[in-house]
């Protein structure tokens, strides 16, 4: 059995258009690791310097990675492991895109690439 992981709709053209994919058990850089090497690119968008980027949120099981154990949170077979970039909607707007925040700054960056 597999972990299942929920991707966002701007990093889906990484996993080739799948809203969903399986990924290794372990703890949760493992499973980005595993990730990464199957969908290049998709580790560096979502970690940095083995540290979940703040502005993206993991999941385990409906509970915040930032309240468990971090990265070091143990996703098991079965589970659900939803990945959402907090503040896509945010930065989204016309507005927010023109302002220089480096949250957003970043944000584009990411879906500019996965574009």
């Amino acid at each position: 059995m597999a972990v299942k992981v929920r991707i966002p709709t701007p990093l889906q053209r990484l996993t080739q258009g799948k809203e969903e994919v399986e990924g290794v058990p372990g703890s949760v850089m493992q499973l980005v690791t595993d990730l990464d090497k199957r969908f290049p690119g998709l580790g560096e968008r979502i970690s940095e310097g083995g540290k979940i980027r703040r502005f993206v949120n993991i999941y385990v099981n409906e509970e915040d990675i930032r309240f468990l154990k971090a990265e070091d949170t143990e996703v098991k077979d079965g589970m659900r492991f939803p990945l959402s970039l907090q503040s896509l909607e945010e930065c989204s707007s016309q507005q927010s895109w023109q302002r220089a925040t480096p949250e957003c700054t970043l944000i584009r960056r990411i879906y500019e690439k996965a574009s």
